[in-house]
């Protein structure tokens, strides 16, 4: 199959993607516009060929007849969990344990010991990992937290960790993965906190539920209310909002903002960068690890 990617005349009708079904910019435009109204995520042309290889096996097995049957169901009443199944085919989910390793080093040696100190002293500590995929990042958290303080779950030391997609959310509860996907935890850690066990005929490594009790999975739309009560310590959002546009992304980190206290920590994605008003109320302390400066009132 070839994909063809068309930008000479500027119709509704213009076939942007082509394969086994035809994708236009009507489709595309309808799609797009679907999703950045669900989860903010800016789609453009330039992603036909994902948006078409994404969605067209699932179109396929509904058993209709392409994109713009596709889309007015996803965009009608009874398609309502057709357009949650569209979100989490666009959405992309790549993690692996101790992703931009620099951040955990940080956390470790700079970030965690004041903390820790405060829950030894019965402080409450509270670490957030939003759009957590499919569990890697938090319990990357949770290990660099258990190696310096084997008995947290003892203490007010808690991880949230949420995503938009309850599919990904179900694999990141289980916590039970590929042996490929433990290549960059230590075999210390893989001892200590990994147990082997069969899945269907198939050696899985599957978390130990001492890593699992310090984390609390919990489907969440960055788009939508927050439901917290309380301050975080310290925020991952890695390699979310470079799916956002502009504005959307200065909103982002306005709510960050104000979910921080002054000296709080926010770990951002490789590629993204702290933008607009709330620029000048973070620290660039390391690379793409940024240090809260006090409350802007941002919105949340």
């Amino acid at each position: 199959m070839t994909l063809a990617v068309n930008t000479s005349r500027q119709s509704d009708d213009d076939v942007l993607a082509s394969g086994e079904y035809p994708l236009t910019r009507r489709d595309l435009n309808e799609i797009a516009a679907m999703i950045y109204a669900d989860a903010g995520i800016s789609l453009n042309e330039s992603k036909a060929s994902l948006v078409y290889s994404r969605l067209s096996k699932h179109i396929r097995n509904l058993g209709l007849t392409g994109f713009r049957a596709y889309c007015n169901l996803v965009a009608s009443p009874e398609g309502a969990q057709e357009r949650r199944e569209m979100l989490s085919h666009l959405t992309t989910n790549f993690t692996r344990f101790f992703r931009e390793n620099h951040h955990f080093d940080h956390l470790r040696t700079e970030v965690l010991p004041g903390l820790l100190n405060r829950a030894r002293s019965g402080g409450r500590v509270r670490i957030w990992s939003a759009a957590c995929s499919d569990g890697q990042e938090p319990y990357s958290i949770a290990l660099t937290v258990l190696s310096l303080m084997p008995n947290v779950a003892d203490y007010d030391f808690k991880i949230l960790a949420t995503d938009i997609d309850p599919k990904i959310l179900a694999l990141a509860r289980a916590g039970c993965y590929d042996e490929s996907a433990l290549e960059t935890v230590s075999p210390a850690m893989r001892k200590q906190w990994f147990k082997d066990v069969d899945v269907n005929g198939r050696r899985k490594c599957q978390v130990d539920d001492r890593v699992k009790r310090l984390i609390t999975f919990n489907e969440l739309n960055l788009m939508s209310q927050w439901p917290f009560k309380g301050n975080f310590d310290v925020i991952f959002c890695r390699n979310v909002v470079i799916y956002f546009d502009e504005p959307t992304q200065q909103r982002i980190w306005s709510r960050f903002a104000g979910l921080l206290p002054e000296g709080g920590h926010l770990y951002i994605g490789h590629s993204e960068r702290v933008s607009g008003d709330s620029k000048g109320h973070f620290d660039n302390i390391g690379i793409t690890t940024y240090r809260y400066t006090g409350k802007t009132g941002g919105a949340r």
